[in-house]
């Protein structure tokens, strides 16, 4: 874990192509062997940043499979988890939106596991139709879609700013989202 934070630590000071695998072994205060212990190349350091991320999204799916609580708690929750990691600082969100740019590796992980995700987004969205949260002539892969754009969008734009929070847009792209999904009549205050 070590390791890993120390990855993203300098990624977000230096951006991502600017740090090498010597870089974050000798802020880690390991060997370079340990490095490759772990991750298979700097990439792959991004790629479990990825995957946690996925398992975020697994996490929502099975609540909404699993347990009683609206689709809306369950989505609301899952957005506010995604903005968590790139929500420590501006500068670490844009090293790792500029990462999925420079790096055609990191690309085809990131792009892997935001289809993986919105599978598994669009299975929610399906219960909430089959609940009467969401409008059942919606879409749901396309509203899965419009889910991940607007928490991709808001985190990019954040970024750019920094203020406030990025909970804090985070919260108001989710209220939008959520107005238009839901299922007239239906809707919910946070």
């Amino acid at each position: 874990m070590r390791l890993f934070r120390c990855a993203l630590q300098l990624f977000a000071e230096r951006g991502f192509p600017n740090v090498t695998v010597e870089d974050i072994t000798e802020a880690a205060d390991v060997g370079k062997g340990t490095f490759f212990n772990y991750f298979e190349t700097k990439d792959h350091v991004l790629g479990v940043m990825a995957e946690i991320q996925l398992g975020k999204v697994r996490e929502a799916a099975s609540t909404a499979k699993q347990t009683k609580r609206t689709v809306h708690s369950v989505l609301h929750r899952l957005v506010l988890c995604l903005a968590e990691e790139p929500g420590r600082s501006p500068s670490l969100a844009r090293a790792m939106i500029s990462s999925f740019l420079a790096s055609e590796g990191v690309r085809g992980m990131i792009e892997h596991q935001m289809h993986e995700g919105r599978k598994m987004i669009a299975e929610v969205v399906a219960a909430g139709q089959e609940r009467g949260e969401i409008d059942s002539q919606l879409d749901k892969d396309k509203v899965a879609l419009q889910l991940q754009q607007a928490v991709m969008g808001t985190v990019l734009l954040w970024s750019l700013h920094g203020k406030p929070a990025l909970e804090a847009w985070i919260e108001d792209s989710f209220q939008h989202f959520w107005r238009a999904i839901v299922l007239s009549g239906q809707e919910q205050e946070l």
